[in-house]
């Protein structure tokens, strides 16, 4: 039978000396297989807590010794509080619900950038400090950013983005683009803490200032991996100048604690650049394309966009022909597509194939509905007059 996870999260609240009665709320969440749970008790003044069930234990106790490790180093880590006999569930502190991401979707305030600058300053002290004396043994599912795991990244594009995606390409050119595009990054120094998923939707906002949440994926990698997921998250769509100030800001902080680390991050920089964007699109490509979920679907223009500018703007100074041109047809495919920011009713009127590709893909987030009209009307895309 499969385990009830507000049945263990209740008694692990009641082992650990929370015996007050609680309501339990569960969290969205969008790209990861955990469930998440906002704990609040019942008519007692006590703090809100977060619990989570993930089945997976290994990657359970990476963000375990992490945690710990973090803690340790006075890094913004949220403790954990309680773990049951399964090491399936987690009890921590409730952080709010206002993420950077949030805040920036909002507007570039000073405020944001304040926090941004925060936010690099400590990842940093994650990269440079993080990484001696921890327990690298333990991360989850491997422990280094190593050949192989670019090669894993560039096939989930290839896998997971261009082909649900229709994009045509050749597979022994693309190959031989993977295999060097692997040579050209494992070149980068491996040898920091990569935190791995170090974006805005990760760094909570709570009592002014920033905690960091979603590192138990984290390995020994390369400097430039972080900044760069940071800067160029898609759907945080940061300005350029914004980009290059907060960028200098991080080059200034490296400055301070590994100068001699400066020339290799600004040297593979914009090689990362091209990997994330290649990683987060075969993210978007299976939770959005494959999954249908509507918030990796909205985020694919926003890949397109950024795509697009790179290309033009800092082109690659290596040579990937197949990559570039499987590009340029993404750019082609999804730059005219607009999502709509409005809250009035949209009402979208469409011929499908229930058969063959079940129902149209909704991009509200909302869960919508469709409804269906089943008279035997003329296909307009078949009636040369109707189109």
């Amino acid at each position: 039978m499969k385990p009830d996870p507000i049945t263990q999260i209740r008694k692990l609240l009641h082992s650990s000396g929370h015996i007050q009665p609680c309501t339990l709320t569960p969290l969205p969440s969008s790209g990861s297989d955990r469930q998440y749970y906002h704990i609040v008790f019942d008519g007692a003044d006590l703090p809100d807590l977060m619990a989570f069930y993930n089945p997976c234990v290994e990657e359970n106790r990476a963000q375990l010794e992490f945690t710990r490790h973090f803690k340790n180093l006075g890094l913004s880590v949220p403790e954990v509080l309680a773990t049951d006999s399964s090491e399936t569930i987690f009890i921590l502190p409730y952080l709010g619900n206002r993420t950077l991401f949030d805040m920036a979707s909002k507007g570039v305030s000073e405020e944001v950038i304040h926090y941004y600058k925060k936010a690099l300053s400590d990842l940093v002290q994650f990269q440079i400090n993080g990484v001696k004396g921890l327990n690298m043994g333990l991360a989850y599912p491997v422990p280094d950013f190593d050949r192989q795991s670019i090669l894993w990244d560039l096939n989930y594009f290839k896998y997971c983005f261009l082909k649900p995606a229709g994009i045509a390409f050749n597979e022994h050119l693309l190959e031989i683009d993977f295999q060097h595009f692997a040579d050209v990054l494992v070149q980068s120094k491996p040898d920091f803490f990569c935190y791995r998923d170090f974006q805005s939707r990760n760094i909570m906002i709570y009592q002014d200032k920033p905690w960091y949440i979603d590192f138990q994926g984290g390995r020994r990698g390369p400097l430039p991996y972080d900044v760069v997921s940071l800067l160029h998250q898609a759907k945080a769509n940061l300005p350029e100048d914004i980009k290059d100030l907060l960028y200098n800001h991080y080059i200034s902080q490296l400055r301070l604690v590994a100068p001699q680390e400066l020339d290799h991050v600004q040297h593979h920089y914009n090689h990362f650049v091209y990997f994330r964007l290649l990683q987060v699109m075969g993210a978007y490509g299976f939770r959005g394309l494959v999954e249908r979920k509507a918030h990796f679907l909205q985020s694919i223009p926003f890949a397109t966009a950024a795509v697009k500018f790179r290309l033009k703007h800092h082109p690659l100074n290596i040579s990937l022909p197949e990559i570039e041109q499987v590009l340029e047809q993404i750019i082609q495919q999804y730059s005219k597509i607009e999502i709509a920011n409005t809250e009035k009713l949209t009402v979208t009127i469409n011929s499908f194939s229930f058969k063959k590709k079940g129902l149209p893909i909704d991009l509200t987030g909302n869960g919508g509905g469709t409804v269906f009209d089943c008279r035997g009307l003329p296909n307009p895309h078949r009636v040369a007059a109707l189109r």
